[in-house]
Formats: structure tokens, sequence, C-alpha cells
């Protein structure tokens, strides 16, 4: 599902132009603003009047290669990096995160699971450039403080848009009660985790989720969000 773009600006670096062609359409379809440089050397200009949030970075290029690319980049600006690459060896993958990549992907890729690695890198590095997120069948507007499922609204109390926020950005991951306490009544919370599962309840109610399907009970580890 499309997200609305707010100015995002993705860099793409790659010395193959089918590929750069590739993800240069993809990604402009999906809103985005979209740069291209076939070198490394270019590229780190580029960085300097695009001012990107996102550099897509391949890792074997002539002359300068992926892993300066990403150093010098680093130490320039706040930019999320996904080093993208035909190599799979693990030496490479700690060089390239011990240099600042913030996650590695290896050729061939799936367009669809790129476009979710960028999503998560946008929610933990430019929250603010995503006001408006949609997951699956939600859409949360953070700005509006708004919930909508299945193009439903929610009436949410203000802990209730918290906690399925909470859970929705986190889709697929197990969190456990501590853990939802700590994120969404703080760290300073005194009461009992069982307040997680009056809300959990609730939740559940207003989601019409009666079998459990939309916000699952993992026995014994927590609860999980399967955006169906």
């Amino acid at each position: 599902m499309k997200q609305p773009s707010k100015g995002i600006k993705i860099l793409l670096v790659d010395d193959e132009p089918n590929i750069l062609q590739f993800l240069e359409i993809g990604l402009i379809n999906e809103g985005y603003q979209v740069s291209t440089a076939q070198d490394g050397t270019e590229a780190l200009e580029l960085a300097e009047s695009f001012a990107p949030h996102v550099v897509i970075l391949d890792v074997m290029m002539p002359g300068m290669d992926g892993f300066q690319v990403c150093r010098a980049l680093k130490d320039a600006r706040p930019v999320a990096v996904i080093m993208l690459t035909a190599k799979e060896e693990v030496d490479d993958r700690v060089r390239g995160l011990t240099l600042g990549a913030d996650d590695y992907m290896a050729k061939p890729f799936n367009f669809g699971e790129l476009l979710a690695r960028i999503q998560a890198r946008l929610r933990n590095q430019f929250p603010h450039l995503l006001e408006k997120v949609s997951v699956g069948p939600f859409a949360i507007d953070s700005a509006r403080k708004e919930f909508r499922y299945r193009d439903r609204p929610l009436d949410l109390s203000p802990t209730e848009y918290e906690l399925l926020k909470h859970l929705v950005l986190n889709h697929g991951h197990v969190l456990s009660k501590s853990a939802i306490l700590d994120q969404v009544w703080g760290y300073d919370f005194g009461g009992e985790e069982n307040i997680v599962e009056v809300y959990i309840r609730s939740l559940r109610d207003k989601l019409q989720d009666r079998e459990h399907r939309v916000i699952r009970t993992i026995r014994g580890a927590g609860y999980r969000v399967d955006p169906i």
C-alpha cells in the first residue's frame, strides 16, 4: 500500500543501470522522491544537494566501493543506509554494519521486502516524516491521533491508541507485557502487568477480533499483531 511521501527522499547508488531503473520506477510509484548515482563519487555529490533520508547502496562498484561511501555518508549527515549487494558473506555484512549501515539485503531481492525495510528505517530514524502510516488494513494518522481499521474509524482512548499503535508498528514481533508497559505506560508505571490484558481485550472488541486473529496471544511470551 502506498505511503504519503511527505517529501521523503531516497538516493539509489548502483553501477548496474537496469537495477537503478527498476528501483527508481518502483519507488517513484510508491510516492518517494528518487535520485540515482552510478558510482561513489557521484553519490556523495548528490547527497550534498539532494539530502536523502534513505540511501540504497550497492557494495561492489568501480572506484570508491559501497563501504567507503557508507562511511562518508554517515560522517556527513543523518541518513539511513541499506546496503544492497550480491555478496552474502557474513564478513561483508559485519563490515557494512560496523561502518554504520542500518540494514543489509543480498541480491536478488524482493521489492516488497525492500519497501518494508525502507519503512522500518523511516519509522526508527525519521518518524516525523510518517505522520500517516498504513500497515495492512490499519491506517494511523499521528497528527490527528486517529486510527482506522479496514477503512472504519476506531473510537479509542488515548492509552488504547498508543497501545494499538505500538503493536501495529511492531507487527510480526512478539511483545511481552513488560515491554509493552515500558513503552506505552512508561518505565515508572507502578501498576500490575494485568492492565495490558484489560486493554488488549478492549482493543479486540473494537476490532471485532473475536477469534484473536489480529492481536494474537503467544502463550508465555506476549502479543503479536498480524495485519491481515
